[in-house]
């Protein structure tokens, strides 16, 4: 039998799994980034210009009463899917969607004599962009301060917490995947958690940019409209001012037709950075979790095999691996393709900003696995202590680092001579220390020493950034 002619759309016939698997799981980014909340922000940026231009000072456009400013504002404050849907009925005839939420708005200052006086004011001297790339800006900025900004801070928190916890607990390392000095699990979380705060301020310090220029970018029918005008100030006005007299966004003053996007490719890169050193997290945790260094939580009536009941596979960590590397593969080729534009404009960006809230869906899916996968952490201590005490040739490092500081010829080849491709025993390397021509209390600190207890500074590294105040936009 072949499925045909599913219509109605669920979570079992949706195209993409962001709205259809995962769909409760990225709730919150929903009224934010799909096109009604596309659609909303393009009420609140007609609403916002059409209310500035009533306060400009012109004789054909008279401030308007206060009772008046707050409906208006009310179009976008209260908007709903009903409105959303009463637009695009519009576009049916328009064809155009910009030129349909005009309309609407239109329609909605009928019974209000004073906007209605005022009508021809409503996408006054505006070109679509002006309203779409200042729209988009006003997402970015919503989904950065509610979704992506809290959900990078619970995985810092939680990083950190793990590093304080296992700040002194001992690890063998492994570069090039072969034993090498020791660490202490704490200090290896606690890396990643400053790498990641360092990206996380990156993400949160990108200026979100917006014009308001015109169709080209020089005010030619401002100032057609308005000779004498001070436009340019007037549009910084009503973009840089706080909500919601303006839209609290930064100012570009030049542009084509469409914004340039460099912004966007700015915190698109952030946030593919971000990314990319939270898979490199998932990989490591992965493979600590195949070496038995973590353990994971039970959770009653959860299955790792259809056929092995033993497993407990480290399934938020892949889950989040490959979600990372999908929201990665989408922000960087919209950081390379929205910032090139032919001529003053055509409209391949447009199609491409659509997909915003899937790029930033899967990284917000991704961080919520890494959170899940974080709280099921537990460290096998038991299991660190006996690799560390079966890699003993770790420590031939400090003692050949020993042996230079006195002046013992040929240290490090000796060193290389009992212990590279061998296996090392405790008592081999004791037997060595005590040939050693160096003094007798030097001596003795290395025959104390274990590979446990080779770590340097790890535990003070891992709780200074424990400590780390938390991150600010």
């Amino acid at each position: 039998m072949t499925l045909t002619a599913l219509t109605a759309l669920t979570a079992l016939t949706a195209l993409s799994p962001l709205d259809g698997r995962y769909a409760a799981k990225i709730a919150a980014l929903r009224p934010i980034m799909s096109e009604l909340g596309y659609l909303q922000r393009r009420v609140q940026v007609e609403v916002a210009w059409f209310i500035a231009l009533s306060d400009a000072g012109f004789a054909e456009f008279p401030p308007l009463p206060a009772a008046e400013r707050a409906y208006l504002r009310s179009l976008a404050a209260d908007f709903g899917q009903a409105d959303g849907q009463a637009i695009k009925d519009i576009e049916k005839t328009t064809n155009h969607d910009v030129k349909a939420v005009e309309y609407w708005i239109r329609q909605r200052l009928a019974g209000h004599a004073a906007l209605q006086a005022a009508a021809e004011f409503v996408h006054f001297a505006c070109t679509s962009e002006d309203i779409n790339n200042t729209s988009h800006a006003l997402q970015l900025k919503a989904a950065r301060e509610s979704a992506l900004l809290p959900a990078l801070d619970a995985v810092i928190a939680r990083l950190r917490e793990l590093a304080r916890e296992h700040a002194a607990v001992p690890m063998l390392s492994r570069t090039h995947g072969q034993t090498a000095s020791p660490t202490t699990a704490g200090k290896e979380i606690a890396n990643v958690a400053a790498r990641l705060t360092h990206a996380r301020v990156a993400i949160a310090q990108v200026k979100l940019m917006a014009k308001m220029n015109g169709a080209v970018g020089n005010y030619n029918a401002h100032l057609a409209a308005w000779p004498d005008f001070d436009w340019e100030t007037f549009a910084r006005r009503v973009v840089e001012a706080p909500e919601p007299d303006g839209l609290g966004l930064t100012f570009q003053p030049y542009s084509i037709q469409i914004e340039p996007h460099d912004y966007m490719a700015e915190l698109f890169d952030a946030v593919a950075r971000a990314n990319t050193i939270l898979i490199d997290l998932a990989r490591d945790l992965w493979g600590y979790i195949s070496l038995g260094y973590f353990k994971q939580k039970l959770k009653a009536g959860e299955i790792g095999s259809s056929t092995m009941p033993h497993k407990v596979n480290p399934i938020d960590f892949e889950n989040a691996e490959g979600n990372l590397g999908l929201s990665n593969a989408l922000l960087r080729h919209m950081a390379e393709k929205l910032p090139i534009s032919r001529w003053q404009r055509d409209l391949t960006d447009s199609t491409v900003l659509r997909n915003m809230g899937v790029a930033l869906g899967h990284a917000a899916l991704a961080y919520q696995s890494l959170l899940a996968g974080l709280a099921k952490l537990e460290i096998d201590r038991a299991r660190l202590a006996a690799d560390l005490d079966a890699a003993w040739e770790v420590l031939a490092e400090p003692i050949q680092t020993v042996m230079r500081r006195y002046g013992v010829p040929g240290a490090y080849e000796k060193l290389k001579a009992v212990t590279r491709g061998q296996a090392v025993t405790r008592a081999a390397l004791h037997a060595l220390i005590e040939t050693l021509d160096i003094p007798a209390a030097e001596k003795t600190r290395l025959l104390a020493l274990t590979p446990a207890a080779y770590v340097g500074k790890a535990a003070e590294l891992a709780g200074r950034e424990c400590v780390a105040a938390a991150p600010k936009s």
